[in-house]
């Protein structure tokens, strides 16, 4: 029975020797192929003095030497960090500085962008770059190895250190309400548990070809690597750049199981799938799909089962809709997933009676192991359940979603708002704070406030208000420019308005981020696809 993250390969390695288990483009590997890869670079990450529990960065688009060194560092004992290919130097120096990374895997033309940067993460000793026969100009105080170097020098007999299921496999990272983005901590427990569970509920099986799109570095992303693994299905890597290449590659290698967020599927929902026949399953998370795009997407799949998920990274998985319920319920978040159970409590620990709006909590395996060296912010949100709750008399930790739920009478979960001033756009998450410290890095505005409207295709559209200082004539092309700058696509406000007075307050002195964003609720209302 597999119970560690690597062994997921591993597993399936060993009762599917023919089965093609990771395509990239035209690279294809087996089980047996892809388990001595990871194997290989194990045992290089461990001969560049990679220690047991020490943390692997992985800052790379979707490719074969990713998945490799993502499960190459399980194997050696290491923690994995993959990185949004999306982020900027600036965020991704942040990361690597957070959780004391202390080996890089990236590209040559990463590492030129990052150069300015990696002088500041002073416990990063040693970067690989996966680039064949691509010389990188020399960085102080770090060693650079080529991937065929690493690969190399693997060669002799290593001993790899032992793990257990509840140790430390990876650090997922995902924004808060305030501040920085907080570090996930997974244990292999989490994520193959996790893998077994979503698995189950979509039955997934051998032969089912499963189409990688969304980043690795968000745990719905990641999770279809672990689920095809699990299963020893074939895993289909992509990094697309129009909806339309999606469905071509749908066609090409025959995908049955498919991914992706609701501002996604808007746009695939748009497309022609007459020439789609085996697609067997089509799944959704990051935010609701919205109704129109639910009932193209069900007339022009017809024959394909449609899963309506949510879940967070502090807990992987949490709830899905069955198929079958999809036309009776579209609104509902659905059950728990298998082995898992959810609540809606009240602020007292009690249960609300259906009906009654609450907050999701989640209990069960999948519960992370909290946020990296944060321990105020884990207290905040992982918290014992009372003997009352749980019928066990030590304590068991369960996950505070932070996010509003209702039951109806028969168990099914209805999604209401979040509790904090967090952004849900494009399947993210966004901290409203660490787009307001790029507009006040620009010495340009005295006040300024980011935060979420409602969006027919993006499930929220960040909108920015500011206040020049006194004397100063800015204009919104400059706040944009820096937004531009500073942070990736999916950060881009999608509005900018000046004033001339102060923001509203609420009593705490606080600028009031619900209150402006009530001004903009009926903004971007035009509904459609």
């Amino acid at each position: 029975m597999t119970s560690l993250f690597h062994e997921l390969i591993y597993q399936s390695a060993d009762r599917n020797t023919n089965t093609t288990a990771l395509i990239d483009r035209k690279r294809h590997l087996s089980y047996p192929a892809l388990a001595e890869a990871v194997q290989s670079f194990a045992g290089a990450l461990h001969i560049s003095g990679l220690s047991r529990g020490e943390r692997v960065a992985v800052y790379l688009e979707k490719r074969l030497e990713t998945v490799i060194a993502l499960f190459g560092a399980s194997a050696a004992g290491g923690a994995f960090v993959p990185v949004n290919p999306l982020l900027k130097a600036e965020q991704v120096a942040y990361i690597l500085n957070d959780c004391n990374v202390r080996i890089l895997v990236t590209s040559a033309d990463r590492l030129n962008l990052l150069s300015s940067v990696l002088s500041q993460c002073h416990d990063l000793h040693t970067v690989i770059t996966v680039d064949e026969a691509r010389e990188t100009p020399p960085i102080p105080g770090l060693n650079t190895v080529s991937w065929q170097q690493a690969q190399t020098s693997s060669s002799e007999t290593v001993h790899l250190p032992r793990c257990i299921d509840s140790d430390m496999a990876a650090i997922l990272y995902t924004s808060g309400s305030t501040g920085k983005p907080k570090g996930v901590v997974l244990s292999h427990r989490n994520l193959v548990t996790g893998a077994k569970s979503v698995s189950q509920y979509l039955n997934n099986q051998a032969s089912d070809r499963i189409l990688a799109v969304l980043p690795l570095s968000f745990d719905y992303g990641l999770n279809q690597l672990n689920t095809a693994f699990y299963v020893g299905a074939t895993a289909v890597l992509m990094n697309y750049l129009l909806p339309r290449d999606i469905l071509s590659i749908i066609q090409r290698e025959q995908i049955t199981g498919l991914a992706a967020v609701p501002p996604l599927w808007t746009q695939l929902a748009q497309l022609n799938w007459q020439d789609i026949s085996t697609l067997r399953y089509i799944t959704n998370s990051g935010g609701a799909m919205p109704r129109t795009t639910l009932a193209h997407l069900r007339k022009a799949l017809p024959d394909t089962e449609i899963f309506l998920m949510y879940g967070l990274t502090e807990a992987f998985r949490s709830t899905y809709l069955p198929p079958a319920e999809v036309d009776i319920r579209p609104d509902s978040m659905g059950k728990a997933i298998p082995n898992v159970e959810v609540m809606v409590l009240r602020e007292d620990g009690s249960h609300c009676a259906p009906g009654e709006p609450g907050e999701l909590v989640h209990r069960g395996p999948l519960v992370s192991l909290g946020y990296w060296n944060d321990p105020a912010k884990t207290a905040a949100r992982f918290r014992p359940l009372s003997p009352c709750q749980s019928g066990l008399t030590l304590p068991e930790l369960a996950v505070w979603s932070g996010d509003t739920v209702r039951m109806d009478e028969e168990g099914y979960l209805y999604f209401i708002g979040r509790r904090d001033d967090m952004i849900k756009t494009s399947g993210y998450r966004v901290s409203p704070t660490e787009i307001e410290e790029v507009i006040y890095a620009t010495e340009t505005v005295s006040e300024a406030a980011a935060f979420g409207v409602p969006h027919p295709t993006l499930g929220q559209a960040i909108v920015i208000v500011a206040v020049p200082k006194t004397g100063i004539e800015l204009k919104k092309d400059s706040l944009a420019e820096a937004c531009k700058n500073h942070l990736p696509a999916f950060m881009q406000p999608a509005l900018i308005e000046l004033r001339q007075t102060s923001l509203p307050r609420n009593p705490n002195g606080k600028i009031d981020r619900k209150n402006l964003a009530g001004e903009f609720q009926h903004v971007f209302q035009t509904e459609g696809i």
